[in-house]
């Protein structure tokens, strides 16, 4: 039965794919569909990317939700594009080597059902996913127990309690959370629990601190930062409840890890009396593990380090994982041990010459301080007796489970014989946990790597894919991260990001990098270690190279603090990362230098200056459209001839880019040098349109409206006007009155013999010429247009005006006359004789 429904449309643009991305995570995390979000995701990437990139259509996308799962459909409007039919020896119908069809090859990997529709006008492809079962946990009392064998706990039991607000930050906090973690009430209230919590999910896998804050109720071990800086290890109980008002909210109870059992829901154990007892055999596991068994990986080890310590009366245990080669074993639980900070610590699997020293072989130390270095994962620890038995599936190597004591001598071979029972009584579930971890790893992994790309993507400019490229890898990846660029093979490396996942730090941790050395550049791929910044920073750190095109142009610092450490999955996820954020900044060097060039090119078309004109004011107002352009296909120009006398255009060239930029530096060095040869203004014009057509394919039509201008001893001025195909002059006389200053004649580019005739007018004091290019005049809102009748209307209103402040009202009359930015470049250039009242 269908609960809810989310429905949206996405434009057949590349970003509506992303869009849909974010569209299907909100529902489904608002749905409380986490377990299933990451799946979703990337079929909806898949799926949205076909419509909208490969069938250039709108998409359109349907949630539905049911008890048990969702349903998502997304379908476009090309029906014609069927599947392709698969023949006989042909390939299947999808194939990760090719980009057809991937979309369906996702759905039947990761989907529970899916399918394609189609309709006259549409085609769906939906898919479904069911939610994981998730067991319920029961109550139930335990028995009576002799006195000494009841938990042990401080003489003066702590219970922080802590109340969470609805948007997840600390609304109330008692004395014994401040006697266990040392911050006082005024320094905690207000802070999200996410900022104190170390919480011990890995990225991609089971459940966060936001999602565990959702949930109705919620039990199990993670670490708070006390004001020290030091992880404390806690066990928790989280129920949301709702106050007076309905509003909602957490209250959290949390004792120390080793008093866990104050808080820890009680083991469901077989009932003693036979009429009610369970037919079904006894599972050696359930027997060991308890019943209900946690559900993910992190509670299972968990649970069985904290077993096998009660069943040997250890005082603590660890579990370790290894490698897909055997070669190394992953620190992944431990209880009575520093374990935060031994978290994702690696020891080899062959530790020494000895059988004792293989994690294949089951091995008992009687005193480690007889054979110090025999077990690196317990010195000092103050650990002296151990225990180890290996963990295996079929005979292979997946990890190694040991128990430590204190005092030396307290085991034997029996105590290594009953720890290898439980071993191999939980192997086969460790191994199927891990397996399942590391898959919702790979697909979480494939849909953080699409979100990266699709963002690295969208910027061309450097210093936002610089702090992109920290942002993603922050608190995701990394406790901190800082990004090295080099400039050039001959420059030494730059520390130009830096970022900490506590903002507050930053600049301290800027400084201790300053301190040391930057890493050395390295070619090769992956994750290395870097000493000299672990001993000044604290904790592990890894340096990536970022290589784009054969060269090292940067490195991508990572590191985390004392008491964890980077597991393989997270630094192959960074290596990726890193790969993707290298060619992005590359791509943004190259963007940011041609852009430089353009400038300096664009910039070398514009006149050095406008020449001051002995009883005349000229100003000019240049507009180019479109982004970072600062030269387009509109010019003009000033400059003096000879004594006297002044030559002035304004142009327009058809077309846009470089040949349109070629034609107009060839149009405005050419007029200056040709009117300084003495020519008149048709001679120019048409010497001009000569060299334009020689241009062969290059050539550009050219509006151009050329003069000259004499200033006259009594005040007035003399000019001489040509105007080839340009919008006409027009003069405001100072009583409102506009009127044309020239009569239009053909424009240049298009014929070889052009017929041109001067044109000479004066104009008296207080009088005003404007000249403007086409983007003024053909300015658009919708069917309306300013044309010239609405220029000859916005000058009518500038009587009085000087020359910049004809120009500045012209401009804010177009700029008002449409609500969208101007699509075309704009020129004006007025000119005024003093003489008459000047307005404002």
């Amino acid at each position: 039965m269908i609960t809810a429904r989310a429905a949206a449309s996405f434009d057949p643009q590349g970003r509506s794919v992303a869009a849909a991305r974010a569209f299907v995570r909100d529902t489904l995390q608002g749905w409380g569909f986490a377990d299933i979000v990451d799946d979703a995701v990337v079929l909806t990437s898949e799926l949205v990317t076909n419509a909208v990139v490969h069938a250039g259509t709108r998409a359109e996308v349907l949630c539905l939700r049911a008890e048990d799962g969702v349903r998502v459909e997304i379908a476009d409007r090309y029906p014609e594009r069927e599947l392709p039919l698969r023949h006989p020896g042909e390939r299947p119908y999808a194939d990760p080597d090719r980009e057809s069809g991937r979309g369906l090859m996702l759905c039947a990997a990761l989907a529970t059902r899916w399918g394609v529709e189609y309709t006259a006008t549409h085609k769906h492809v939906w898919f479904r996913l069911d939610l994981p079962d998730r067991p319920v946990g029961t109550r139930s009392a335990g028995p009576v127990v002799p006195d000494q064998f009841l938990p042990l706990a401080d003489s003066r039991v702590r219970v922080a309690v802590l109340q969470i607000d609805a948007a997840d930050a600390i609304s109330a906090w008692n004395d014994d959370a401040e006697h266990i973690f040392g911050y006082p009430a005024e320094k905690a209230v207000g802070r999200p629990l996410a900022e104190l919590a170390a919480w011990p999910q890995t990225p991609g896998t089971g459940t966060g601190v936001a999602e565990a804050l959702r949930l109705s109720r919620w039990e199990g071990s993670y670490g708070i930062r006390g004001a020290d800086g030091r992880v404390i290890p806690v066990y928790a109980s989280h129920l949301r409840v709702r106050d007076a008002h309905g509003e909602p909210s957490i209250v959290c109870l949390l004792v120390h890890d080793d008093e866990r059992a104050l808080l820890q829901t009680p083991v469901r154990v077989p009932s003693s009396d036979g009429q009610h007892s369970d037919p079904r055999p006894v599972d050696p596991f359930e027997v060991f593990i308890g019943s209900p068994a946690p559900d993910d990986l992190d509670g299972l080890l968990q649970r069985t380090v904290e077993r096998a310590r009660d069943m040997l009366d250890a005082d603590a245990a660890f579990l370790l994982l290894a490698t897909d080669d055997e070669t190394e074993l992953e620190v992944r639980a431990t209880t009575g041990l520093p374990s935060t900070r031994q978290r994702f610590a690696r020891v080899p699997v062959e530790a020494g010459t000895s059988r004792y020293g293989s994690a294949r072989l089951p091995a008992v130390h009687e005193d480690l301080a007889v054979v110090p270095g025999a077990v690196p994962l317990l010195e000092s620890t103050g650990m002296r007796s151990v225990v180890t038995v290996p963990l295996k599936v079929e005979g292979r190597l997946t990890g190694s489970l040991g128990i430590a004591a204190e005092n030396p001598g307290r085991y034997d071979n029996e105590d290594a014989l009953r720890l290898q029972f439980a071993a191999d009584r939980i192997a086969l579930a460790v191994e199927s946990a891990r397996l399942g971890e590391l898959e919702r790893l790979r697909r979480g992994s494939l849909s953080f790597l699409v979100e990266a790309s699709d963002l690295l993507a969208g910027t061309l400019d450097r210093d936002q894919t610089l702090a992109l490229m920290a942002q993603m890898t922050v608190p995701t990846l990394a406790t901190w991260c800082a990004v090295y660029t080099i400039a050039d093979q001959a420059s030494d490396p730059y520390l130009s990001y830096v970022l900490h996942e506590d903002e507050e730090r930053i600049d301290g941790l800027k400084a201790l990098l300053a301190r040391v050395s930057p890493p050395e550049p390295v070619r090769e791929a992956g994750a290395r270690p870097w000493p000299d910044a672990a001993l000044a920073v604290g904790g592990e750190t890894v340096v990536l190279p970022l290589l784009a095109r054969n060269r090292v142009i940067g490195m991508l610092t990572l590191g985390k603090p004392s008491e964890e450490h980077f597991r393989q999955e997270i630094l192959e996820l960074a290596d990726d990362l890193s790969r993707r954020a290298a060619l992005a900044l590359d791509n943004a060097r190259l963007y940011s230098e041609r852009t430089a060039i353009s400038r300096s090119l664009q910039r070398s078309l514009l006149p050095p200056g406008s020449p001051s004109i002995p009883g005349m004011e000229v100003d000019v107002i240049y507009r180019a459209a479109g982004e970072g352009n600062e030269v387009g296909g509109d010019f003009y120009d000033v400059f003096p001839i000879r004594d006297g006398a002044y030559g002035f255009a304004i142009g327009d060239v058809c077309g846009t880019g470089p040949e349109a930029a070629a034609v107009t530096g060839l149009a405005r060095h050419a007029l200056r040098l040709l009117a300084r040869e003495g020519l008149g203004g048709p001679a120019v014009l048409q010497r001009l349109n000569a060299a334009i057509l020689d241009e062969g394919a290059r050539s550009r039509f050219l509006t151009l409206l050329y003069g000259e201008l004499h200033p006259q001893p009594d005040g007035g001025a003399l000019m001489k006007v040509v105007c080839a195909g340009h919008p006409l002059p027009l003069r405001l006389r100072p009583d409102g009155q506009v009127t044309p200053a020239a009569d239009p004649q053909p424009l240049l580019g298009v014929i070889d013999d052009l017929d041109l005739y001067e044109q000479t007018l004066t104009l008296d004091p207080g009088d005003v010429l404007l000249c403007v290019t086409d983007g003024v005049t053909e300015r658009r809102e919708g069917t309306r247009m300013l044309g010239d009748d609405g220029l000859a209307e916005v000058l009518t209103t500038c009587t009085g005006l000087t020359a910049g402040a004809v120009a500045a009202r012209v401009l804010r009359a177009v700029e008002r006359f449409a609500a969208e930015p101007a699509s075309d470049d704009m020129a004006i250039l007025a000119f005024r004789v003093p003489g008459q009242r000047t307005g404002d």
